[in-house]
């Protein structure tokens, strides 16, 4: 149970993260700095949301 709501946190975070990448795309400069932004944001996003989703796929229901 504990690695199902630990996948669940990770897809929360992972769902804000790609959020504010997408937040900083639309709102931002044409700098170096926000691209790196960007880029940041986007992968720690995807790579928290698909651990995250498949940790609930991969995750038994156990009777208790």
């Amino acid at each position: 149970m504990e690695k199902r709501i630990l996948g669940i946190v990770f897809s929360l975070l992972g769902a804000i993260g790609l959020i504010l990448a997408a937040i900083q795309f639309v709102n931002g400069s044409q700098g170096t700095r926000n691209v790196k932004t960007i880029i940041i944001y986007a992968l720690l996003g995807a790579i928290f949301f698909f651990s995250g989703i498949g940790l609930i796929k991969r995750t038994k229901d156990k009777p208790s």
